[in-house]
């Protein structure tokens, strides 16, 4: 058996640093916005080179409070990827602005900067770009555009903890880098978890008023807030794997290496390709192929795991039906939906495993 991600092994190396987290804050008796959340936070922080952590409860929680905090709403406009996980859809209509979705570029997963200039209204008020798979998007590009109309760049780097854009890490790129923690990701807690990362003072005081009852002092409540603060257990946690987050890292990038050197070459068998400027961390290795469903069958039968990331854009989810887009309105986005396959990834896989699941893509679309 080759698992989509081996999450026990994580555990068995960093037994030892997990347990003591734990009973690090058992002992200290305090469990929420303490010193641990605190540590993490400067920690994460000098990791991404910002200079501000706001430790919240999830991914989706933290693309959204950004938001609030920059006091977006109904009239405003946030372009995202129609290409993405419906989350970032959600963060932006759960603060009552419109979506305004934007298709990838032609070879790769990524929001296409191009097409944002030409999605840009006077009612266009920031631009959520996502570092999908590992693979930052063009930040540069983004960020010439963002800077010549005033708008606000966030960036979800949920999948994307370590990436770097020439020299300079995901998160640390647009105004505001929203970050999940889940469990599956680069670097992940047990349980949910997120944070933004930023350099504006101002907004990383209002994050922290927002994710405490809109408090800063304990019952004088200044705002309308939200509870959504990363556990002091989660932070210790999250602690224990930084230090190690560059080194997964790179395991990843030699699997990555090595998938692409055995599966060059299959027919009909698309690769991820990675631009020059982009250092991404393979979150997932993703193929295309027209013969998914005959693959995963053949990958399932040999005991290996795979996903579909993802297999409904959100404009044709049931959620957003109301928005009116039907089949055909982003065929860039509905053709990934339809061939992508994201294979057995993750820090801890084995070369020979690798080429396992090489093997059997062969014998199945040669």
């Amino acid at each position: 058996m080759i698992p989509f991600l081996d999450m026990k092994a994580v555990y068995a190396e960093l037994k030892p640093d997990l347990d003591a987290a734990y009973f690090r804050v058992m002992e200290s008796g305090w469990f929420v916005l303490g010193k641990e959340v605190e540590a993490f936070e400067a920690e994460y922080a000098a990791f991404c080179g910002t200079s501000h952590c706001v430790g919240l409860g999830n991914g989706l929680e933290a693309l959204e409070l950004v938001l609030r905090a920059w006091d977006l709403g109904a009239g405003d406009e946030v372009i995202v990827p129609s290409n993405t996980y419906v989350a970032t859809w959600l963060a932006v209509t759960a603060v009552g602005a419109k979506v305004v979705a934007v298709e990838p570029t032609p070879g790769g997963p990524n929001i296409d900067p191009d097409r944002i200039a030409a999605a840009i209204t006077p009612r266009t008020r920031a631009i959520m770009p996502v570092h999908l798979y590992g693979e930052p998007a063009d930040m540069e590009a983004i960020m010439t555009l963002a800077g010549r109309h005033g708008l606000k760049v966030i960036e979800d780097v949920a999948q994307a903890q370590g990436a770097r854009v020439r020299g300079r890490r995901a998160g640390a790129l647009g105004d505001a880098g929203a970050h999940s923690f889940f469990p599956s990701k680069n670097i992940g807690a047990i349980g949910d978890g997120g944070a933004v990362t930023t350099d504006d003072a101002k907004l990383a005081e209002r994050l922290r008023v927002l994710r405490n009852y809109g408090s800063r002092v304990k019952y004088v409540n200044i705002e309308r807030g939200y509870n959504s603060r990363l556990d002091e257990l989660q932070a210790a946690f999250l602690r224990a794997k930084l230090p190690r987050l560059d080194a997964w890292n790179e395991r990843r990038r030699a699997i990555a290496a090595r998938y692409t050197d055995r599966l060059a070459g299959i027919p009909g068998l698309g690769l991820p390709r990675a631009p020059q400027w982009a250092e991404p961390v393979w979150h997932l290795y993703v193929v295309r192929t027209g013969k998914r469903a005959e693959l995963v069958k053949a990958l399932d039968k040999a005991g290996i795991g795979t996903l579909i990331h993802y297999p409904i854009p959100p404009h044709l989810q049931q959620a957003y039906a109301d928005l009116g887009w039907p089949a055909g309105t982003f065929p860039l986005a509905e053709t990934l939906a339809e061939t992508v396959l994201s294979l057995p990834m993750g820090p801890h896989m084995k070369p020979e495993e690798v080429d396992e699941v090489a093997a059997v893509i062969r014998a199945t679309l040669s």
